[in-house]
């Protein structure tokens, strides 16, 4: 076991990760003010003020703002923190951003690939189920090549850091340091988790459906990922999880109520969010059930103790021991 392990090693006091996440989460929002300026002209040209900016960050169009525009100066921020972190956790921990990753020093690039794979796979067909099954008012079809397009470059090129950074920081950084400091996995796959979901909690669907039928879907989501990057020893599944997810959310559907307002293949005009929370704990049972079939994981490994390992016992010092 390397991934947890690693914050055994190098500078990882309390101190230490709160000056990284001042760093990190406040620096960046100033990546924010390219947002301010787009969105308060707009507002104002439309004859409204300062107050109206939590509803022209929900629905940009409504203020004549693209919402391609929008998504990627939204984006800037989460490419800030990405470099931000890259530059900080050598100097602040000892350690770089593979051993943030997974302990080594190489990237398992076939896990992010099986990642998104599988939780692909899993999206699109929950998403052609749903469609079979509602009714032919609840979704929208409205592909715009012109709008559609800019956004799938988005999705390829901007949106890696989002989920990217997002992962570094829940599932490897902070992991790693609660276990340093619990030597616990359950608590080192239970705080981060927690942490994810309370991160979400001014998204507009929390707003919109309520904090009780919402706030679960982001901590099963944080729990699976916790879980998948624990028994593999490494977050590239989570990696490739989450940036599927995330892509094909921005992609395929959209809602009112939804953090991502794209120009989506599907608009949705009745979310169920009870279906919603139903639909997001199967699909991470079944993912966890396929992945421990390909990678042969052992729960078990939940128990034990994070402890750094012992060096083997050098030969002379072995057959000194054995003939005591």
């Amino acid at each position: 076991m390397n991934h947890l392990e690693r914050a055994l090693q190098g500078k990882n006091s309390i101190g230490r990760y709160i000056l990284m996440a001042v760093l990190v989460f406040f620096i960046a929002q100033m990546a924010a003010l390219p947002l301010f300026l787009i969105l308060l002209p707009a507002i104002l040209s439309n004859g409204g003020n300062i107050g109206d900016f939590s509803a022209a960050m929900q629905n940009p169009s409504d203020y004549g703002i693209s919402s391609n525009l929008f998504l990627l100066v939204m984006m800037g921020t989460f490419v800030i923190m990405f470099f931000l972190f890259a530059v900080l956790v050598k100097p602040l921990h000892g350690r770089t951003v593979r051993e943030t990753i997974n302990g080594c020093k190489k990237i398992r690039w076939d896990r992010i690939r099986m990642g998104i794979i599988v939780w692909g796979i899993i999206i699109l067909a929950d998403t052609a189920i749903s469609l079979l099954v509602s009714s032919p008012t609840e979704y929208e079809f409205r592909f715009n090549a012109a709008a559609f397009i800019p956004l799938l470059l988005i999705v390829l090129i901007v949106l890696p850091f989002q989920t990217s950074i997002e992962e570094l920081l829940f599932r490897g950084y902070l992991a790693q340091g609660v276990a340093r400091w619990t030597k616990s996995r359950w608590w080192a796959l239970i705080i981060p988790s927690v942490l994810f979901a309370l991160m979400h909690i001014a998204n507009p669907e929390v707003k919109e459906y309520g904090f009780w039928l919402s706030m679960p879907q982001y901590l099963i989501m944080g729990l699976m990922l916790g879980l998948i990057s624990i028994l593999d020893d490494g977050i590239e599944l989570a990696l490739g999880i989450h940036f599927i997810n995330n892509g094909l959310t921005a992609l395929l559907v959209t809602h009112k109520a939804s953090a991502f307002q794209t120009d989506a293949l599907f608009l949705v005009h009745d979310i169920d969010p009870v279906a919603s929370l139903i639909s997001i704990s199967v699909a991470s049972v079944l993912l966890i059930f396929i992945l421990q079939r390909i990678y042969k994981w052992d729960f078990g490994i939940m128990n034990r103790k994070v402890l750094p390992e012992l060096p083997p016992i050098p030969p002379i010092e072995a057959e000194t021991v054995s003939n005591q």
